[in-house]
């Protein structure tokens, strides 16, 4: 099925819209109940997300949030800007517990004109100042519902 005329068109004022440099911030604090039902929807049951005795006895000390969870932070910004990724990479520095508050901020790097794509990078720094993850991803914006940061 062909896209319409003006869905084409909302498509090319999303990617012109975006410029590099743009920066988007997302932060939230992320709890058990965010932990369960993530851990139940993936099927991800690792102990080091589940097993209280198990995470205690591991070099963390207590349970961690899978990381796929915090790098889900990306797909908040994303959905606000119809943002449709084509490719994800994610690097994970620190562990992330239950409680903690992490703040994730996205900013376009490079705008591809010849393919449409924009290239963009995600730093996600917890409440202490400490970047736990990073994340390099492409895509395409189609409907921007989000202003960027000045």
């Amino acid at each position: 099925m062909a896209a319409s005329e003006e869905f084409k068109s909302q498509v090319r004022q999303a990617f012109a819209a975006i410029q590099p440099g743009q920066r988007y911030v997302f932060r939230r604090t992320f709890t058990e109940g965010d932990m369960t039902l993530f851990c139940g929807l993936t099927g991800d049951y690792n102990p080091y997300h589940l097993d209280e005795s198990f995470a205690q006895a591991s070099w963390y000390g207590r349970r961690i949030l899978p990381g796929l969870l915090t790098s889900s932070m990306i797909t908040h910004i994303g959905g606000l800007l119809g943002f449709v990724a084509t490719e994800m990479h994610f690097r994970y520095l620190k562990a992330v517990y239950p409680g903690e508050t992490i703040t994730c901020t996205v900013t376009f790097v490079e705008k591809d004109e010849e393919q449409r794509l924009l290239s963009a990078q995600a730093s996600f720094v917890n409440q202490d100042g400490v970047e736990v993850q990073q994340a390099w991803f492409k895509g395409f914006p189609t409907f921007i519902r989000l202003q960027a940061e000045p």
